[in-house]
């Protein structure tokens, strides 16, 4: 989905060093921009707009920027001293993600040849450090990358970012479908759908669950047969699971049913995610726990039992993730695990974890699920990965929405046959007492959006982009420390709303 969209590259420079250095200047750009795309190492492809020599230029760029639906993105870069003040309207104007790269032409500095030809154009020393401070005076979110453009290291950072803007532009037209309501009096799960919206871009409605079940009738049998013909040859099973006639068969058809039905619903409506609520499930004889799974793995957001906000971030991160290895879910923390310094926390759900982020094929089975429907459910049971990753939630805390991450080690979990459900097995840094406490006390979900591929940087730019509040569970957290950026953050955000 990423050739869908661009990110334009603006170079800043004025024409008080003469024609001459207006050419070279485009001649630079130019050069830099096909050598980032040459790389390999951008997800999205930059596209030189040009030279901003004047006001008048960047306020025109910046608002055809706005109006265009493929570009996701601006790039800066001065190449030469650009004064700040031309600067105040375009970045007044602008609404979409910013990066301001501090970056040079030249790598190195010609020692040799040096003159004051070579100064008046190359200044993107304190060219930057010019629309740096302007930046910062309009309190103008942005990501700031500095290294030299043809470094890998800074390629990889306007590649993170590239990433999480074309996640954020997705976002924009993101809606958000609940079959069922709220679960009973869950308050972490629910919140502000209006603030949301204004904040965050993703729209969240309400589907009657009679509305999916008119399609449910309306799957034909050949369409089910041919569905449960791809779960056979996808996962692995039992060979009894094939024998037509037993309830076990039943469970598996009626799965691909509901299935089939949701994703014809989803496409219908242009929704990117859903909710599901096992206390309201219609006609459906169980939870539809494999279709959820299926339908995480095709990059639909997901969450249970009525979690929007969690769907969302799903699709989000989902979206950020394309085309990386490793995978990523919904998750719920589960049950305790106390080892001492290997105590652990059990991820599961009731079934609807993504296969995306199993350690081996999946294995397509049926058993009885004592919850909602209290029936034979069919689902794909797997243990994930081990390896880093991370965990994410946004919480509404009524004046605002706030991220919490968690770093954590996914380790080698064991079978559970008595209960038969995907599941993974992690350490919250730095460990279970500091990280489980420091989520406690920053309000954290039972629902997670979790990811092996992406790290914090991902989230750090989104919560830029957002314009919410984001803090860090990692190997360098204590709680002194942290309970201190808890109370410094909630002044900040009441003095905020205070002034404004």
């Amino acid at each position: 989905m990423f050739e869908n969209y661009e990110v334009w590259f603006v170079t800043g420079a004025q024409l008080l060093y003469g024609g001459d250095a207006v050419i070279a200047v485009d001649a630079h750009s130019n050069e830099m921009v096909k050598g980032l795309n040459d790389s390999g190492r951008l997800p999205v492809k930059v596209v030189y707009k040009g030279t901003a020599n004047s006001s008048k230029e960047v306020t025109a760029v910046m608002k055809a920027a706005n109006n265009d639906e493929k570009c996701i993105g601006i790039i800066t870069w001065m190449h030469t001293f650009s004064p700040a003040k031309m600067w105040i309207h375009g970045l007044q104007a602008l609404n979409k993600p910013l990066c301001h790269f501090h970056t040079q032409f030249n790598k190195e500095i010609p020692w040799d040849t040096m003159n004051m030809d070579f100064m008046n154009l190359n200044q993107s020393a304190h060219g930057d450090r010019e629309f740096g401070h302007i930046t910062a005076r309009l309190r103008k979110p942005r990501k700031i990358v500095v290294g030299h453009w043809q470094d890998a290291a800074a390629q990889d950072k306007i590649a993170v970012w590239m990433r999480v803007s074309a996640a954020w532009a997705d976002a924009q037209d993101m809606l958000i479908i609940r079959f069922g309501d709220q679960m009973n009096n869950v308050a972490v799960t629910d919140g502000d759908k209006v603030e949301a919206e204004m904040r965050l871009g993703y729209h969240v409605d309400y589907c009657p669950v009679n509305d999916l079940m008119e399609y449910y009738k309306a799957v034909t049998d050949e369409d089910v047969k041919a569905m449960v013909a791809e779960y056979f040859t996808m996962y692995d099973h039992s060979p009894e699971l094939e024998e037509e006639g037993t309830e076990a068969y039943t469970k598996v058809w009626n799965s691909a049913k509901a299935e089939i039905a949701i994703r014809r619903i989803l496409k219908d409506t242009g929704a990117k995610g859903f909710t599901s609520n096992f206390n309201d499930l219609g006609l459906m004889d169980q939870i539809p726990g494999l279709a959820s799974q299926r339908l995480m793995a095709e990059g639909y957001g997901f969450g249970g039992e009525g979690d929007w906000k969690t769907a969302a971030l799903y699709r989000t991160m989902w979206f950020m993730g394309q085309g990386l290895p490793k995978g990523c879910s919904f998750l719920e923390d589960y049950t305790l695990h106390f080892d001492g310094e290997k105590s652990a926390i059990l991820q599961a759900h009731m079934l609807e974890i993504c296969p995306l982020i199993s350690a081996e094929k999946p294995k397509l089975e049926v058993h009885r699920l004592s919850i909602g429907i209290d029936s034979e459910t069919a689902r794909l049971v797997f243990t994930s990965k081990e390896g880093e990753g991370i965990a994410a939630t946004i919480v509404d805390l009524g004046n605002r929405f706030r991220m919490i991450v968690n770093k954590v080690d996914c380790i080698k979990s064991k079978a559970l046959p008595k209960l038969p459900v995907a599941s993974a097995l992690w350490i919250p840094r730095p460990n279970l007492e500091v990280g489980a406490g420091a989520w406690i006390l920053a309000g954290g979900t039972h629902h997670t959006s979790f990811s092996y591929d992406l790290t914090v940087e991902y989230m750090e730019d989104y919560a830029e982009i957002a314009g919410i509040e984001m803090v860090v569970i990692d190997e360098n957290t204590t709680m002194p420390e942290f309970k201190k950026e808890l109370r410094m953050n909630e002044v900040y955000y009441m003095l905020n709303k205070a002034l404004n």
